[in-house]
């Protein structure tokens, strides 16, 4: 797929229209005319190829952690091909994994790998990786926790923020619904599966970070790149959750972000289109800006 920014697109657009100036003010009307024209037909052509050759829609749906990524990477296949649109549903990781396994979804978005299982009938591609922040609100005194206190934490074996350098008060556990990917994530790695004691469960990223961001008592997990300057982000085990130590794998509660395709049908050329251009090292910068790690670049 070649790629033709918008601005690459003005820069043709614009230097045929300065050739048909030029050759109006030097030469006859029917001559400048003729100029003209053909420098509005090689306008044309370049528009035609600076705009893409594709149309349709690729519908993609799943992870809600996904959100920004997603966005960033419409917005740049935009200026590539405008004539396809990409729609999202942000619906869960779960759910992502399922309409990609019943041929609703185009791409599904997972925020975590596929399990065995799910691999017989889907394929991931890991697109970005993303860190789980750990968060508390502002007023915190508790600024680096352990694997072992974050398990013991959301078990409900240590129930005190004193317990773990905090002031006195109970712990209040936020997390994800059953099936988000985030939850998925964060159970997995810490190793509290189907085991953790929340006082809330809420079904989107957005509304953890505001739950906690009300509550002093309060600790949850989040994406992080959708952690903003209203929580803080606690160290795990004295590493701090950034774009570098998710990269180099010293920062222990990450995940990838996959786009996941049914193995059954080749995607529409459009679809494919959308899927090379997220993998490609163009897409880099997007996803940063994302608040995600690339993979490739």
């Amino acid at each position: 797929m070649k790629k033709i920014s918008r601005r690459s697109f003005l820069t043709v657009c614009g230097a045929a229209a300065a050739a048909a100036a030029l050759t109006a003010c030097g030469g006859s009307a029917s001559s400048a005319s003729g100029t003209a024209a053909s420098a509005s037909t090689t306008a044309s052509s370049a528009a035609e190829q600076a705009a893409g050759t594709l149309s349709g829609n690729v519908a993609t749906g799943g992870s809600t952690s996904m959100k920004n990524v997603i966005a960033a990477l419409t917005e740049g296949f935009a200026e590539v091909e405008p004539g396809v649109t990409v729609s999202y549903d942000p619906t869960g990781s779960g759910a992502g994994i399922t309409g990609a396994t019943d041929k609703t979804l185009d791409i599904g978005l997972s925020s975590r790998a596929l399990k065995d299982d799910e691999k017989n009938d889907v394929d991931g591609t890991t697109v970005a990786l993303d860190g789980i922040a750990i968060i508390v609100s502002k007023d915190s005194k508790v600024a680096d926790l352990t694997v072992e206190q974050l398990k013991k934490m959301f078990t409900g074996e240590i129930t005190n923020w004193k317990e773990v350098g905090g002031d006195d008060g109970e712990i209040v556990l936020v997390g994800r619904e059953a099936g988000s990917g985030t939850r998925d994530g964060f159970e997995s790695i810490v190793d509290v599966k189907d085991s953790c004691k929340y006082a809330q469960e809420l079904t989107a990223t957005g509304a953890v970070i505001s739950a906690v961001e009300a509550n002093p008592l309060a600790i949850g997990y989040a994406s992080l790149s959708a952690v903003g300057d209203t929580v803080a982000m606690v160290t795990v085990e004295g590493v701090e959750c950034s774009e570098d130590t998710v990269k180099d794998g010293s920062y222990k509660i990450q995940r990838p972000f996959v786009f996941v395709t049914n193995k059954s049908v080749a995607l529409s050329e459009q679809a494919q289109a959308f899927v090379d251009f997220a993998t490609s090292k163009d897409a880099a910068d997007l996803i940063r800006t994302a608040g995600a790690v690339p993979v490739n670049e």
